[in-house]
């Protein structure tokens, strides 16, 4: 599944529109929620005939479309089977009980209630929200009108801080033919560097958080000097949510871009899995991590693994750290040593470089054709 995305230009009837919408998804969402509450054993299906009693229930439901409406019953429905999820697999900590939604920012069609025009930069809502024709604005590489409308599964519209986007999830698959290089590499994630190869090589950690972190504060402030309901606060909101949105797209480019390069350059990957959720519970190492978005980069990195036909591996990272990479001999270090130096073999080298030779010897013993 390949997902297009344009920003949508229209005018104010219509983003109010987009936003009745959204509000009507959200009531079907958390009226599903409470109908699975109130009613035992009750499955998927049942949610989504329970749409079309909202509809006669209630005009402002029925005026969306029909298959809009069940999209926001399955929504409801896969906080629900996530929940079970947690519950058979014993998942330590809280189970995720579903919870009724107050913030909801997208509304989802199926494949009726909206028709692409032939020209590709125009499309239409049909359905009784009224919200009409509107203009598609994109790059020019995404050319959305190349693929049959029956190949266009999904259509979602989401409102973000700076203004409304469409995405077109679409039936297809991404293929790259990959020159091989013959290159297989460790990957150590960290804080001081982003990330270490088994070849020694580094990638600067942007820290993008921490660079915009002096804007944020001035703009939070703004934002509590102004009074509740007033268009200043409306407009101070405004201008702090586009500055994080800027942070969080600053940080998707760079593990996009970075873990293209990484696959682009190799035959055979290592990362280490580290448990992020685990390790965000440090009070003082907490906004590092998260500003290092290590989750989006292995994503990204598993993806284009996949575009790229190559293996990507993901190795348990136990002692990768202490365990010489030369000798196999453990030595303790605390996160402030830097540096790995081993008694038994004399081994000197960065503490980050020892882990990934140990994470890419690691990944090579669970794939001995690799060897």
């Amino acid at each position: 599944m390949m997902i297009y995305e344009y920003k949508l230009a229209g005018n104010q009837a219509q983003y109010a529109a987009i936003e009745e919408a959204i509000r009507v998804t959200q009531f079907i969402r958390n009226k599903a929620v409470r109908l699975w509450m109130d009613t035992r054993g009750i499955n998927r299906n049942d949610l989504q005939c329970s749409c079309a009693q909202l509809a006669k229930d209630y005009g402002f439901a029925a005026r969306l479309n029909s298959q809009a409406r069940q999209a926001a019953a399955d929504r409801a429905w896969a906080a629900i089977s996530r929940f079970y999820d947690n519950c058979k697999q014993h998942t330590p900590g809280k189970k995720g009980y579903p919870r009724f939604q107050h913030d909801n920012r997208s509304v989802e069609y199926k494949t009726t209630g909206w028709r692409l025009e032939a020209d590709g930069k125009h499309i239409t809502f049909t359905d009784g929200c009224g919200i009409g024709r509107l203009r598609l604005i994109g790059n020019k590489g995404q050319r959305i009108e190349e693929y049959p409308v029956k190949l266009i599964k999904r259509v979602r519209i989401v409102r973000r801080a700076d203004g409304y986007f469409v995405q077109f999830a679409v039936q297809a698959e991404r293929h790259i033919e990959h020159l091989s290089t013959g290159k297989q590499i460790g990957i150590d994630l960290g804080l001081k560097e982003f990330l270490t190869t088994s070849e020694g090589e580094t990638v600067a950690n942007p820290r993008h958080l921490r660079t915009a972190e002096k804007r944020l504060k001035r703009l939070h402030r703004r934002l509590s000097r102004t009074q509740k309901n007033s268009k200043n606060r409306t407009k101070a909101r405004k201008k702090l949510a586009k500055a994080h949105l800027k942070v969080q797209r600053q940080r998707e480019d760079f593990a996009r871009k970075t873990a293209n390069a990484l696959v682009t350059s190799s035959d055979f990957i290592a990362f280490e899995n580290l448990k992020i959720r685990n390790l965000v519970r440090n009070r003082h190492l907490s906004k590092s991590i998260s500003d290092a978005a290590w989750g989006r980069f292995r994503t990204w990195l598993t993806y284009y693994g996949q575009v790229h036909d190559i293996p990507v591996i993901a190795v348990e990272p136990a002692f990768t750290t202490q365990d010489c990479s030369a000798c196999g001999h453990r030595v303790k270090k605390s996160l402030s040593v830097r540096t790995h130096m081993c008694s038994r073999c004399g081994l000197v080298m960065d503490r980050d470089h020892n882990a990934a030779v140990n994470i890419l010897a690691k990944a090579l013993v669970s794939c001995p054709e690799r060897s």
